[in-house]
């Protein structure tokens, strides 16, 4: 069995990556290191990288740029936007969306939850929205993937007497 990450493991490499952006290096404008080197940097996986930079990204502190990499916004990026109000990512409204349905009890213990191509289908979003979006799930122990299976509510962890 491999070792596992810890949980929130990541919020600590937004923090670290959020206080870089802050302190100016890298600059706005220029691109971050790559999701490979920085999983290399932190020691952890290119997933757990992903979910850092998608919390900076919901920040606006950075964007994806296709074919470059992720990009530190510049102050006039992040004004154009500030009127909005906080960013509601779509993956997190499918996430929101999901979680109440196992709070509900809809989705029970044990049970499945529907795969990225059926969230992609059913949202209209790409299969990298759905998958950030079951992955924030995990994120919270509410849902395990199996491998080959897919992702299914946690059951609760039987008290240790």
């Amino acid at each position: 069995m491999s070792p596992r990450t810890p949980w929130g493991t990541y919020h600590q490499i937004a923090d670290a990556l959020r206080s870089r952006v802050s302190s100016g290096e890298p600059a706005p404008g220029e691109v971050l290191p790559s999701e490979s080197a920085l999983g290399q940097e932190f020691g952890v996986s290119r997933t757990t990288v992903r979910r850092a930079l998608a919390e900076l990204e919901a920040e606006r502190l950075i964007k994806a740029l296709p074919g470059t990499g992720r990009v530190v916004c510049t102050d006039a990026e992040r004004k154009a936007t500030a009127g909005e109000g906080p960013p509601r990512a779509q993956y997190r409204r499918i996430a929101a969306e999901l979680r109440a349905r196992i709070d509900s009890g809809e989705l029970s213990p044990g049970a499945a939850l529907p795969s990225e191509a059926a969230l992609v289908r059913q949202y209209g979003v790409s299969r990298g929205t759905a998958r950030q979006a079951l992955s924030e799930l995990e994120g919270t122990g509410l849902v395990v993937a199996v491998h080959g299976k897919g992702r299914f509510v946690q059951r609760p962890e039987k008290p240790t007497s």
